[in-house]
């Protein structure tokens, strides 16, 4: 990635820097890239492919489709080939349970988490997990550590990103020590981009998180 070329942030990108570039495909996320940006690069006769995989079956098909759209077809379906094996192995075999109850922050100041209908939701359920703010009726819920501590996880997964938890942050659950993830020794740092970058790297999080959240 260090040699390719850097057009700004995901909300705000630079125009020029894009238009400078000519791209023949621009993908955009519905999340992570403001409508204005795509509506504006669409006027100009750019095609931009607009993207919302909400789990990780959905993020493994966007390999076959990313393959078809760019000419790379039977690359991408051969990828995607594999991606769904291990997806259906993987499936398979944390389907009948018994699954531990995860919390998953994505935020800081204030701890924000995820819900039902996110991906990173259902990278946990792929992997054997039960979220437990899964009922949320908000997608991207703000959450207080004694909420966390009332529901009781038995894994703490602290991603890097979007927001970067270290060590430092572990302050944060000295109140929660009862909570079975802590008297348990099970509060892990991942690496966020296997709970949330879809596409290839989907099978290095279907062989890396499964461990993490096995009873």
């Amino acid at each position: 990635m260090a040699r390719k070329a850097k057009v700004g942030r995901e909300k705000d990108p630079d125009l020029d820097r894009i238009r400078a570039l000519h791209p023949d495909l621009v993908i955009a996320n519905v999340e992570e890239n403001r409508r204005e940006i795509v509506e504006t690069l669409r006027a100009e006769g750019v095609a931009v492919w607009v993207v919302f995989p909400r789990s990780v079956a959905a993020g493994i098909a966007l390999v076959r489709e990313l393959g078809e759209v760019t000419g790379s077809a039977a690359a991408g379906a051969a990828l995607a080939a594999t991606l769904e094996a291990r997806y259906a192995e993987v499936a398979g075999r944390t389907a009948a349970g018994p699954r531990l109850r995860v919390f998953c922050p994505i935020w800081r100041g204030p701890y924000m988490t995820i819900a039902r209908d996110t991906y990173v939701h259902d990278m946990l359920e792929v992997c054997g997990g039960a979220n437990v703010f899964a009922d949320r009726p908000t997608r991207y819920p703000t959450v207080t550590l004694d909420e966390v501590a009332a529901a009781r996880p038995e894994v703490i997964l602290l991603p890097d990103e979007p927001y970067r938890f270290r060590r430092v942050h572990l302050a944060d659950f000295a109140t929660l020590a009862d909570v079975p993830a802590l008297r348990q020794g099970r509060v892990h740092f991942v690496d966020g981009k296997l709970l949330s970058w879809y596409g290839a790297r989907i099978g290095e999080a279907l062989l890396r998180l499964p461990p993490l959240l096995a009873p």
